[in-house]
């Protein structure tokens, strides 16, 4: 082999490499960021917590749309005081005012960041996609709690507020859902 021939075959295998390490680099990060709470990534359970302890904090409730998203979105309490490890329960609101059904999904968030790991969801809304009919509001709940063991962490432990943030962004609906919801064609004329 030339050594032209080696340098492009070289070139070819770090190109392909590269091109292996971006596409794992997605679920490494999303894998990366639920196990530290990193970013604020929340925790999910099977049950909620068992264990409060005495300290509260207060837990506010935010929503927002993707450019473009055309629901109408919004919690139906800005905030909740609750006891560390004491079990919440909270309800999103999403309004579709458009003509056509439309699909979308959460993504979520807490702020500060350092909460995230301690944040912990039990069942959510955001763990599915939601299609809504023209006209359709639907009344979405989320059932949470705060770790008590943020009680123990030295840079975590003295947070009092947390933020839980939604951004709703629309996604292609199924093929057999779009077919069921398309107009029906115009008859022919002769």
């Amino acid at each position: 082999m030339t050594p032209q021939g080696k340098t492009a075959l070289g070139l070819v295998g770090v190109a392909v490499t590269m091109g292996a390490l971006s596409f794992a680099a997605v679920p490494f990060y999303d894998w990366f960021c639920r196990v530290t709470g990193y970013a604020g990534t929340v925790s999910v359970a099977e049950a909620g917590s068992d264990h409060m302890l005495d300290q509260t904090v207060i837990i506010r409730f935010d929503a927002s749309l993707e450019a473009g998203m055309p629901w109408e979105f919004k919690p139906q309490q800005t905030q909740m005081t609750l006891r560390i490890g004491e079990n919440g329960l909270a309800f999103y609101e999403a309004y579709n005012p458009t003509d056509r059904t439309i699909g979308g999904t959460a993504s979520y968030n807490v702020m500060p960041d350092l909460a995230g790991g301690y944040f912990t969801k039990v069942e959510c809304f955001c763990f599915t996609e939601q299609v809504l009919k023209p006209g359709e509001r639907v009344i979405m709940p989320v059932s949470f709690y705060v770790d008590p063991s943020i009680a123990d962490d030295p840079e975590a432990g003295d947070i009092r507020e947390i933020t839980l943030s939604y951004t709703f962004h629309e996604t292609p609906l199924p093929e057999e859902q779009a077919a069921l919801d398309a107009p029906a064609p115009a008859a022919a004329s002769n």
